[in-house]
């Protein structure tokens, strides 16, 4: 996979419709290998793009979730010190230097996400997920992996990659990146899929899913979003609404006005949006609906 297009159907054939400017981001992160950060509002596919990704190239999804607090343990390394212990326990007496040599050793290291991608022999996809949930420090930390590929083990040495994976980070905004991590990426903004990928979208992942319906869906959903709403529904929960009507055996939105108003609960997540959005205005939208 090299061109656009030929990137484009690779991920339609995986599950995931992008457009023109996803499928050349993801063209120049390849030639160059460079990370790839994908920022936009919680919902509207980033982490897929990865899972799509990693589908298209048949190869291992490794997934770092980012949160409050992450070390590098939970994403590098970590000895497995039970073993170290019962190792200690077994050599006793036997020469102390010889015995650190033989506990920090691979034998005993566990590897987390960012150690096995860069362990792999096939290159994997390695998702750095939600990384504005993570501390100023891990972020830090991450600069000497994405610029060069390799980390720092103190027992071990310097580790260089094996093969250089496939790095998509996302993040929803809630905090500034820093310019250092940005210089390091490649970027790209994933906002809500028009009307027309979005009822693209609904047919390749909802089955039984017809292309009328599909449209009608997309757009009572582009003129929900425009409603004045706390959460705005996200492509997730478009799926979850066409899989919900089809479910039901809904073929034509206007023939089901009151299951259209009644399965709304799919996209919508908060009390406050639920009572926004009454029957008299769920009506006043399918109105629009051609």
């Amino acid at each position: 996979m090299r061109n656009r297009d030929e990137i484009a159907q690779a991920l339609a054939a995986s599950g995931y419709i992008a457009d023109g400017e996803l499928a050349t981001a993801i063209s120049l992160m390849q030639l160059l290998r460079r990370p790839l950060l994908l920022e936009g509002e919680a919902g509207v596919g980033k982490t897929e793009v990865a899972k799509a990704l990693s589908r298209a190239h048949a190869t291992e999804l490794i997934r770092l979730q980012c949160y409050e607090g992450l070390d590098q343990s939970a994403a590098l390394y970590e000895w497995n010190y039970q073993r170290q212990l019962l190792s200690i326990q077994a050599h006793r007496g036997d020469d102390p230097d010889e015995v650190e040599e033989q506990i920090f050793s691979e034998k005993y290291l566990l590897e987390r996400p960012l150690l096995a991608a860069i362990r792999r022999a096939t290159p994997p996809v390695l998702l750095i997920d939600e990384i504005d949930r993570a501390d100023d420090e891990f972020e830090a930390f991450l600069l000497e992996l994405l610029s060069d590929f390799q980390v720092s083990i103190p027992e071990l040495g310097t580790i260089t990659a094996t093969t250089i994976p496939h790095v998509v980070l996302t993040s929803n905004g809630t905090r500034e990146l820093s310019d250092a991590l940005r210089r390091r990426c490649l970027y790209h903004y994933v906002g809500y899929p028009d009307v027309d990928r979005e009822a693209r979208i609904i047919m390749a992942r909802v089955e039984g899913a017809s292309a009328s319906l599909s449209l009608q869906i997309a757009r009572m959903v582009e003129a929900i979003r425009k409603e004045e709403l706390r959460k705005i529904p996200g492509v997730a929960e478009t799926l979850d609404w066409a899989a919900a009507l089809v479910g039901l055996d809904v073929r034509d939105l206007h023939g089901a006005p009151e299951t259209v108003h009644e399965t709304l609960m799919c996209l919508l997540k908060t009390h406050e949006d639920k009572s926004r959005l009454t029957r008299e205005v769920s009506e006043r939208l399918l109105g629009k609906v051609a």
